[in-house]
């Protein structure tokens, strides 16, 4: 690519992929890499000229304990800006002779920071002033150690009453460092802290554009696979619908979709993908109906994780199955993003945001025999929906909220059965149209767009109920519905009594076989956004 770029390295904090983030949002490329890379790494990565700056992250490590990652010496070699967050910060400190020590004091949540000498960083960028006219940063910190010595050239930028160098400046060289976290939304300007670093100080060029990437993407895509043929799981879900697209937009029939319907999706989701990618794109899809195949190994099966295993299993002989009639394919396509990548990079590391592996991510099936094609495999999330709709899919399609890939067989608690998937995927649709439909006055917005998730979750119990004169005897469902700027923690949505009430009467009234709605107010932590 010729974009320039943002170096960070990941010292295993849980927060790195947000300032990777937040560094996207400000139209500058940027890559995650383990800390531990080799200084030939950095050298290399550095050598074609597009490297402009390099940030290190946070850590649950200590910058003095000899045991602990240090970041490559040759970072500090390039002649780049780098910009050291939290740990990133200690060690920075450290290892170009000051000093780190346990705090006396720890500082988690909340802090306000004091700038101090107008450095290029922070000028001019503040929530309030004190007293005696010092601009004040209402920021987030997470520390126990603390910087206590500076290094040679550094100065003091920004201090709190518990942590006298909240921040230091060696502006000969470049190198700025801030105890707090500014990639983290409680830190109030920490995005306009991270766009200054990139763009004045780092000067990179804001080109990473979604609507400009599809013709980069595109040319990329016919580059690598030539005259050969694709074929793509296609899930029905964001990633693998925006990459369906932008791989059809690159050599159209050379594409097949194998479509796996296991009988645990939305309400009419199978039309809604044959509809949209077959008859409004002109895509080769193969729609394959294996509801009786899954629910089969499901019967009998409560456990979440063996739930998962099945499913993930079966989808993959189902797949297989399909994929093996296609004799010309050379090349499976997946829906991987950069989020996967660095998972599955760190889970090796050991240096990872989250340590979790991904099934599509860094390999096939030998019997496929196939090579692998994952055209977002550097992109966001976000940045997937804004390339979606630059490629003409519906807005509220690519804005849909999260959807796990087992579907439904983890929002049915215990055993799943084909009655119960049919009376969650009603009662499941009835509390969306009713969130889309209902607007909250005060931002005038639908609750659907208010939320982060929301979705219905069936419970394997039934209680006593009354309609007309009679007794009933049915089942409960629960509802969801959660906000969260990074799924790492979430809040339960507040909605309008009267919205709960509408979504209520109706399921009860229209989704026979269900007496009772209840809703879910746990926060994350401690409970998970998913019921299993």
């Amino acid at each position: 690519m010729s974009h320039n770029k943002i170096l960070i390295l990941d010292f295993g904090s849980q927060v790195t992929q947000l300032i990777a983030r937040r560094v996207r949002e400000a139209n500058v490329f940027c890559e995650v890499h383990p800390c531990d890379v080799t200084d030939d790494f950095i050298r290399d990565y550095a050598k074609d000229g597009s490297l402009k700056g390099v940030i290190l992250s946070g850590s649950h490590m200590s910058a003095y304990e000899e045991s602990t990652d240090k970041a490559p010496a040759a970072v500090f070699e390039l002649g780049l800006p780098v910009l050291g967050i939290c740990y990133g910060m200690q060690t920075m400190a450290q290892q170009l002779g000051g000093k780190v020590e346990p705090g006396q004091s720890r500082e988690f949540g909340y802090a306000e920071v004091r700038a101090h000498g107008h450095t290029a960083l922070l000028e001019g960028i503040q929530d309030a002033t004190n007293a005696e006219g010092h601009g004040l940063l209402k920021v987030w910190m997470s520390h126990g150690d603390k910087v206590t010595q500076l290094p040679a050239g550094f100065k003091v930028m920004a201090s709190t009453p518990a942590c006298p160098i909240a921040g230091m400046a060696d502006e000969t060289r470049k190198f700025y460092a801030v105890q707090f976290h500014p990639e983290v939304t409680h830190t109030q300007q920490g995005a306009a802290i991270l766009e200054r670093f990139v763009l004045k100080i780092c000067a990179a060029k804001a080109d990473w554009i979604m609507g400009d990437y599809i013709a980069e993407a595109v040319e990329k895509i016919r580059a690598q696979v030539g005259k050969e043929e694709v074929i793509l799981g296609l899930s029905g879900g964001v990633d693998s619908s925006v990459a369906a697209a932008l791989i059809h937009r690159a050599i159209g029939d050379q594409l097949t979709c194998v479509f796996v319907d296991h009988g645990l999706l939305r309400l009419n989701e199978g039309q809604m993908v044959m509809d949209m990618f077959g008859r409004n794109f002109g895509m080769k899809i193969i729609h394959v109906d294996a509801t009786d195949q899954f629910m089969g190994k499901l019967a009998g099966v409560s456990d979440p994780e063996a739930k998962r295993k099945i499913i993930g299993k079966e989808f993959v002989e189902v797949f297989q199955a399909e994929s093996g009639k296609l004799t010309a394919a050379k090349w499976l396509a997946q829906g991987t993003i950069y989020p996967d990548v660095i998972e599955s990079a760190g889970a090796k590391s050991k240096k990872a945001t989250t340590i979790k592996s991904h099934h599509n991510v860094g390999g096939l099936p030998d019997t496929l025999h196939l090579k692998l094609l994952e055209p977002l495999r550097e992109l966001f999330k976000d940045e997937v929906r804004k390339l979606g709709v630059a490629l003409g899919l519906p807005p509220e399609m690519v804005y849909r909220h999260p959807f796990p890939g087992p579907g439904l067989g983890v929002r049915i608690l215990g055993e799943v059965k084909k009655d119960y998937a049919d009376l969650l995927r009603r009662a499941d649709a009835i509390f969306i149209e009713e969130l889309r439909n209902t607007i909250d006055p005060a931002t005038n917005k639908n609750w659907y767009d208010l939320t982060s998730q929301a979705f219905a979750v069936f419970l394997p119990v039934k209680s006593v109920g009354v309609m007309g004169d009679g007794r009933t005897y049915e089942y409960v469902v629960a509802l969801r519905a959660v906000q969260t700027q990074d799924f790492m923690t979430a809040h339960w949505a507040h909605l309008p009594h009267e919205l709960l009430g509408k979504v209520s009467n109706r399921i009860i009234n229209e989704v026979r076989g269900i007496n009772r709605v209840v809703y879910d107010i746990s926060g994350k932590p401690p409970a998970t956004i998913e019921w299993e």
